[in-house]
């Protein structure tokens, strides 16, 4: 049997980088009572909240999504680290969400109180107090973006 995807190398050492860009931002642990590198990802793998990441590519693709993005998303997470991560809005919200990662790249770190996004399934929901980040490598470098929330909500069609 082939082992969990959060037990793969490179996806640990991802969620790392992600732990470690959130910290410093936000000067909030992400799972600090995790003993080790394959425990914290795990517990992120896990989390009940959303974690995504993309990286630079000029249309940036999805490299992260935890199994509560591919659930609320209805994505594999081959399907996810393939998505273009434009894609994961409407084309209405993509200037509005453009904007929002431009100031992301810029300050560091930003805020979201709501956006729109939709499924592979077609169902809009929002998402609501979103945290923007970059992903920043062992010598600061800009690695991509991450964004982390816990709050969503369908829209009634």
């Amino acid at each position: 049997m082939n082992n969990p995807i959060w037990q793969s190398p490179a996806v640990i050492q991802h969620c790392k980088l992600i732990a470690n860009s959130y910290h410093y931002w936000t000067k909030k642990q992400l799972f600090a009572d995790a003993t080790n590198d394959l425990e914290l990802s795990k517990s992120i793998y896990y989390a009940p909240f959303i974690v995504v990441s993309h990286g630079t590519e000029k249309d940036p693709i999805f490299n992260y999504a935890n199994l509560t993005a591919q659930n609320l998303w209805k994505l594999s997470w081959e399907e996810f680290t393939k998505l273009p991560s434009r894609l994961s809005a409407e084309p209405i919200e993509e200037a509005r969400r453009n904007q929002l990662l431009e100031e992301g790249r810029n300050r560091g770190v930003t805020y979201l109180e709501k956006g729109i996004r939709i499924s592979k399934e077609g169902k809009r929901f929002y998402i609501k107090d979103v945290v923007l980040f970059n992903l920043l490598g062992d010598n600061k470098e800009y690695l991509g973006q991450g964004a982390i929330y816990e709050k969503w909500e369908f829209i009634s069609e």
